[in-house]
């Protein structure tokens, strides 16, 4: 399996932080968000890697470099203005080959383990990772019944920016900037998205006050509550 981790965003929530740095590269607990997600998915076995990138994209691939550090192979995919999620993954298809293929954001904290993803994904075009809904998200983003993933559904959960995508999910898609929502919900309309819910720990490092919480966890290695999972 491959992976890709996502880096093009521009990072406006977290300004200044990200006037000068691009926000896979802001630090907590000492090390840069990214280097998380490249230790994590090696560990599990992951380390053919794909990063998208644009603002400040330069800087990625400075302190990436071919990934080697870590025992890891990363390819670079550049783009020009971000592309969204969708049109960066869709855009990244020919660097992640044939078979399904990981997508991590790359703004996030987890201990998910990655070895727990699915490399197979048996008629389903994309596994996502949901958790509980954050104070800063009530109202979450699908729901999920069954092993499946739903567009409308009760409770809601929230997605984790953590999912495996088979790449006819993004059939008749055409170059260009574009969300991925929409995808995933043409899919969970015809039952083809699966998925779980992670009680561990996760975080969206969406702003500086969240950075600093992070970094304050890390450092201290402070356990948090721990979310039941389902």
């Amino acid at each position: 399996m491959k992976a890709m981790i996502l880096a093009a965003g521009r990072g406006e929530r977290m300004r200044p932080l990200t006037d000068h740095t691009p926000k896979p590269l802001l630090k907590a607990g000492g090390k840069a968000l990214i280097e998380y997600h490249i230790e994590a998915l090696v560990r599990a076995g992951i380390s053919q890697l794909v990063v998208n990138h644009a603002y400040l994209g330069d800087q990625i691939e400075n302190f990436l470099d071919d990934g080697s550090r870590w025992n890891a192979h990363i390819s670079f995919s550049p783009e020009e203005e971000a592309l969204e999620t969708g049109g960066g993954i869709f855009q990244a298809l020919p660097l992640l080959g044939d078979e399904p293929f990981a997508v991590i954001n790359g703004d996030i904290w987890t201990d998910y383990d990655y070895a727990r993803l699915p490399r197979r994904l048996d008629g389903s075009l994309a596994y996502l990772v949901l958790v509980d809904n954050p104070a800063h998200h009530p109202d979450g983003d699908f729901g999920f019944a069954g092993g499946r993933v739903l567009a409308e559904a009760t409770p809601r959960y929230t997605f984790s920016g953590i999912g495996v995508y088979d790449k006819k999910l993004f059939s008749g898609c055409q170059p260009g900037r574009f969300p991925l929502a929409p995808l995933l919900r043409r899919a969970m309309n015809h039952g083809r998205v699966h998925g779980e819910i992670y009680g561990g720990r996760w975080r969206d490092i969406g702003t500086p006050e969240r950075l600093a919480e992070l970094d304050m966890l890390i450092r201290n290695d402070r356990p948090e509550q721990s979310r039941t999972g389902r």
